[in-house]
């Protein structure tokens, strides 16, 4: 009777050991097929891209771009959640930290995001119009703003900044030269760009710290801005997403979408297209991470044809996923001409194959 109790006891403590066990965090994040926008359509009643200035033409069909759902970085995975989505073939569980460094704070992720998302839309808008052979101006604006800082209402990411104090600038590196060259407290006149209209705003500095400086360079005069480089555009073109959606590997679709809304007909000849890929200015497509989540998110969505970074065909034909065309692309011409064969009814196109 004693040895029956003494493994029930033993049995009950393991039962519940493993399931303290399985409630215990890991180090892991959950890679899931995320949610396709229209980048023809509209997102949340407004138009994803929206050209302003210059002649348009109407286009239909989708050109959808894709997304990853990521673990949010103020949640953890435990192990028994861990071991469910291992066992998902739509899901990938990967490294925390290959997601979320430990150096790097959660709000600091979001910004990254969005301003990553930020230039893929400015380096897209260029080779859209390199692509159209229209007029690209290299500049260097302002890519964002330090929190309260003195530039703050004053300057606006996205300005593009033509001189400073009178002298002209090509890199961002002449803006933080120009800027530092002055005392606390003096007057800065930047000579901007915004919206094809030009004007002057004056902004005072004031003092920052800087890490790693060496003594008596501890602090020196700022204005708050991250100058980077940018584009002067012929006409407006804005781009409108959810701010849930960042990262830079929508370059490819939104480029292709500028594309089709500067030019007559519908360059997916209303078919149903998904892709993803970064871009830039010079329309070269690069590699995106949660290659197949994207794959499967885009079938779900009702996609037939996927165009595919070069440099990721090889993981898009391991994910195995049937029902999707997909087409390998290097370049944004690359993508252009191949979605012109197929609305053609052509088969003579690129695609990944094993």
């Amino acid at each position: 009777m004693r040895r029956i109790i003494t493994i029930a006891v033993a049995g009950a403590l393991l039962v519940g050991l493993v399931a303290v066990a399985g409630l215990l965090p890991v180090p892991y994040v959950a890679l899931s097929p995320g949610p396709t926008e229209n980048t023809l359509g509209a997102y949340d009643g407004t138009e994803v891209i929206v050209i302003s200035g210059t002649e348009t033409f109407p286009t239909e069909g989708n050109l959808d771009l894709t997304t990853v759902s990521v673990t949010r970085a103020d949640s953890e995975l435990d192990l028994l959640g861990a071991l469910r989505f291992w066992l998902d073939p739509k899901v990938a569980v990967v490294p925390r930290e290959t997601v979320y460094p430990d150096d790097v704070a959660p709000d600091e992720v979001r910004q990254q995001n969005a301003e990553q998302m930020q230039i893929s839309q400015e380096n897209a808008i260029a080779a859209a119009l390199r692509e159209l052979d229209l007029e690209v101006i290299d500049r260097v604006v302002v890519q964002s703003i330090v929190e309260d800082a003195p530039a703050l209402g004053r300057l606006q990411a996205g300005d593009a900044i033509l001189a400073v104090d009178g002298q002209q600038v090509a890199a961002a590196a002449d803006v933080a030269e120009q800027i530092t060259s002055h005392e606390a407290g003096e007057d800065v006149v930047f000579t901007i760009s915004r919206g094809g209209t030009r004007s002057e705003v004056t902004v005072t500095t004031e003092l920052s710290p800087v890490e790693g400086a060496a003594p008596g360079d501890e602090q020196r005069p700022v204005v708050g801005i991250v100058p980077a480089a940018g584009f002067e555009f012929p006409f407006e073109v804005n781009i409108t997403l959810g701010e849930d959606i960042g990262g830079p590997s929508a370059g490819l679709v939104f480029a292709l979408g500028i594309v089709d809304k500067l030019t007559p007909g519908a360059l997916t000849d209303g078919s149903y297209v998904a892709g993803t890929g970064t871009i830039d200015a010079d329309g070269v497509v690069g590699p995106i991470g949660g290659i197949q989540q994207k794959l499967v998110g885009a079938l779900d969505a009702g996609a037939t044809v996927f165009l595919v970074p070069a440099d990721d065909c090889q993981g898009a034909v391991a994910a195995g996923i049937e029902g999707l065309r997909l087409v390998r692309v290097e370049t944004l011409s690359d993508a252009r001409a191949s979605l012109e064969s197929i609305a053609a009814g052509s088969d003579d196109v690129p695609t990944c194959t094993t």
